[in-house]
């Protein structure tokens, strides 16, 4: 399966173009070129909606003394080196940051964009990749492709809502808090409601630092979440869902909530 499509050179000749989920062309020639220090995305998971296009940080270092035409680029890739799919709608590379230049050692920094909206994109694109580090054409043909050994996830973008309430409610009282965790479905490029997902209800109290987990919540059939707590004192309450292998984790916004002791002074009419 070939979905490549060169469209341009970019950046000083470093960086060249593709579309879609792109394969590597069968019998390239390898050897002579070493990739080090290769860092995608910081390690961290690669969390992709249905519309935004998403950039992609990276950074390696090269090391040959061959002349090549087009820059070195790093990406995610599955399948064989030697016919591969790839995940990019484009890469920018920089010029070489020359560390060495009689050993023909320098460090690059790279962005790669991925476009959900992309034909070629769709669900089954989520779940663990691998790194691969690439020449694409050296002077004379040819071109070098290496596995870096470095898995990376890719998953689908979550999104969680929040309501609390009463806003104001007499300490010991019900608070009821409700939302709903949804997930990106590349395939309609909607939010689709996310089920039976295991979601911490999250409470700071005012003038706290961070947030507490008070209890887990299982999402209903269509995403809904729904569960009651004691008020106890003033403070904020959200939703956080911590993710899995294919989908991002994410927290809700807050919602605050005033709880008071119901203890009012009553001023006699004169």
């Amino acid at each position: 399966m070939t979905k490549t499509m060169w469209n341009a050179v970019v950046a000083a000749g470093a960086a060249a173009l593709f579309v879609g989920v792109a394969a590597v062309p069968a019998g390239a020639a390898e050897g002579g070129v070493s990739f080090s220090r290769v860092s995608l995305n910081a390690g961290k998971p690669i969390v992709i909606g249905v519309q935004e296009e998403v950039e992609v940080h990276a950074t390696f270092r090269m090391t040959t003394t061959l002349k090549y035409e087009y820059g070195p680029t790093v990406f995610p890739y599955r399948g064989k080196l030697d016919n591969t799919e790839t995940l990019q709608s484009a890469i920018i590379t920089s010029d070489c940051h020359v560390v060495d230049k009689a050993k023909g050692i320098c460090d690059f920094e790279e962005w790669v964009y991925i476009d959900p909206r992309n034909l070629d994109f769709g669900n089954e694109d989520a779940g663990t990749w691998r790194t691969a580090a690439r020449i694409a054409i050296l002077v004379g043909g040819g071109s070098d492709i290496d596995d870096m050994n470095i898995p990376v996830q890719v998953q689908r973008a979550t999104r969680v809502t929040v309501n609390a309430a009463p806003e104001s409610v007499v300490k010991g009282r019900t608070i009821t808090v409700t939302g709903k965790v949804t997930r990106a479905n590349w395939d309609t490029h909607t939010y689709q409601g996310y089920a039976g997902r295991t979601v911490s209800l999250q409470f700071k109290a005012d003038g706290a630092s961070s947030y507490t987990t008070v209890k887990k919540v299982t999402s209903g059939s269509t995403g809904s979440l729904n569960t009651t707590v004691t008020a106890a004192k003033s403070g904020t309450w959200r939703w956080k869902y911590y993710g899995n292998d294919t989908s991002g984790a994410k927290a809700s916004t807050g919602d605050h909530v005033i709880v008071w002791s119901g203890v009012r002074v009553m001023h006699a009419a004169r």
